[in-house]
């Protein structure tokens, strides 16, 4: 496989991945803050798409197209990783079709060496190529999807990077209880607490 089609394969798959988490949820679970930091499953979705579209853009000199919510008046360096209740759904999943093939369009007219500029980061570290900022956006992406699959668990149980994933283990309610307990009762051995 060529190394950029590589690249690209494994972008496409984090994306669907964090995208499909949406699926099936109303407007309220996709919103809600669900851990103390506010992580949502919206505003991941939202803030993937702004990174894509500001390292595959504005660190090659391209034009991002679009102002950042951040970047708006009274913006906020947060706006990025939540919607507003005025912001649809529709809009940020076409945000986010907008970002992928922006960088996607960047991944196939630059070579992998191009070098660009990251003006966000600090002085010393901003030179890097369109290789390096693939891996990064890839591993950033893969981490957002990753949240997005512990917070969908915690809504509603859906687990794995789509339905029917054959790397889940088909375990019945009663199974996964006790997987749970093996792991619960291997914790407190090895903390040297009572077992319960």
């Amino acid at each position: 496989m060529d190394p950029k089609d590589a690249l690209r394969h494994y972008l496409d798959e984090q994306r669907t991945s964090l995208v499909g988490k949406l699926d099936g949820l109303d407007e309220y679970a996709i919103r809600r803050p669900l851990t103390p930091t506010g992580t949502n499953l919206l505003g991941l979705v939202k803030h993937v798409a702004w990174i894509q579209l500001g390292y595959f853009t504005i660190v090659f000199g391209r034009p991002p197209g679009r102002v950042a919510p951040y970047e708006r008046e009274g913006g906020n360096p947060d706006d990025d990783m939540w919607a507003q209740a005025d912001e649809p759904r529709d809009a940020i999943l076409e945000l986010h079709r907008y970002s992928a093939q922006q960088a996607d369009a960047t991944l196939a007219e630059l070579p992998l060496d191009t070098p660009g500029v990251v003006p966000w980061w600090r002085p010393g570290h901003q030179e890097v190529t369109l290789h390096r900022i693939a891996v990064h956006v890839i591993v950033d992406t893969s981490r957002h999807a990753g949240q997005a699959d512990i917070l969908r668990e915690t809504l509603d149980g859906r687990v794995g990077m789509k339905p029917d994933d054959p790397n889940i283990p088909g375990r019945t309610p009663q199974e996964w209880a006790e997987y749970c307990g093996r792991i619960e009762a291997a914790a407190r051995t090895a903390a040297g607490l009572p077992s319960v």
